[in-house]
């Protein structure tokens, strides 16, 4: 709150924001209300997750949609809010911001520069062991490898012409992800794949860490013919930076760079 109080905003809490409910924050119907409350009041201009979102996903079929069309507005938020990002990109196009605000340095910056600029915002990649040469043009879209994979069964759309970024930690199991999307035939058309930050896979519970998600990707996507950037500094991480989602971008794989347009306009 303080934060965007300082960007010249008039921030507004959410009436259950604060509430707990297990590892979520109150109950999906009072999540639920919040949010549509803040998509119909024409007074709000931004919809800022104050944290990951545990549950996104439970409430994703209730969304006022009527609504997001009649007056779009940007939501900013990852991790699970993935789920928010996916389900209103594809019912309606909406553009948002894959990130989070409050915690200061790059991170406050770049949400900042999304939500108030109109020109676009490239990421230079950091040293990677996973990149395919090659450019791509298309809408950006995904996020969180784990939200990604819950809409596997749950009415994922077709990814034609898009650029499929992906960052952990949820835990996926990147080999069972990648070939489940591949034999759905969900990634035929995906121009290109930005792949951020996946440091916080966690190899104790047998799952594959940093260095052998990114073998598994070059193994299941690099047949694809397609560009792969990875080292994208965009996820889990303390210093991430901020990253339009639904949006027009660039991926030069060989240039090691995404730009992006701005979320707004």
């Amino acid at each position: 709150m303080e934060t965007l109080a300082g960007w010249g905003l008039r921030p507004e809490l959410g009436k259950h924001a604060l509430d707990r409910r297990g590892f979520m924050a109150g109950s999906d119907e009072d999540r639920l209300a919040d949010l549509n409350d803040a998509l119909r009041d024409p007074g709000v201009r931004a919809i800022v997750a104050a944290t990951g979102g545990a549950g996104a996903y439970r409430i994703v079929d209730g969304l006022d949609l009527a609504a997001v069309r009649a007056d779009p507005k940007p939501i900013v938020g990852f991790s699970d809010i993935t789920n928010l990002h996916i389900a209103l990109w594809a019912a309606t196009g909406l553009a948002g911001v894959h990130g989070c605000v409050g915690t200061g340095g790059r991170t406050d910056e770049s949400c900042r520069r999304l939500l108030f600029e109109t020109e676009p915002i490239t990421l230079h990649a950091e040293p990677s062991s996973v990149t395919v040469p090659g450019r791509a043009t298309g809408v950006l879209v995904g996020g969180c490898a784990g939200a990604v994979n819950n809409f596997l069964g749950a009415g994922l759309p077709h990814l034609d012409g898009a650029i499929l970024c992906l960052e952990g930690p949820q835990n996926p199991h990147f080999d069972r992800m990648l070939w489940g999307m591949l034999r759905a035939g969900l990634l035929d058309g995906v121009r290109g794949f930005a792949i951020g930050d996946l440091t916080g896979l966690d190899p104790s519970v047998a799952e594959p860490g940093p260095d052998e998600a990114m073998t598994v990707i070059r193994e299941r996507l690099g047949g694809l013919g397609v560009p792969i950037l990875g080292g994208l500094p965009f996820g889990h991480r303390e210093d991430q930076l901020c990253l339009p989602l639904g949006v027009e971008a660039n991926l030069d794989a060989l240039a090691g760079s995404l730009t992006a347009d701005s979320a707004v306009c």
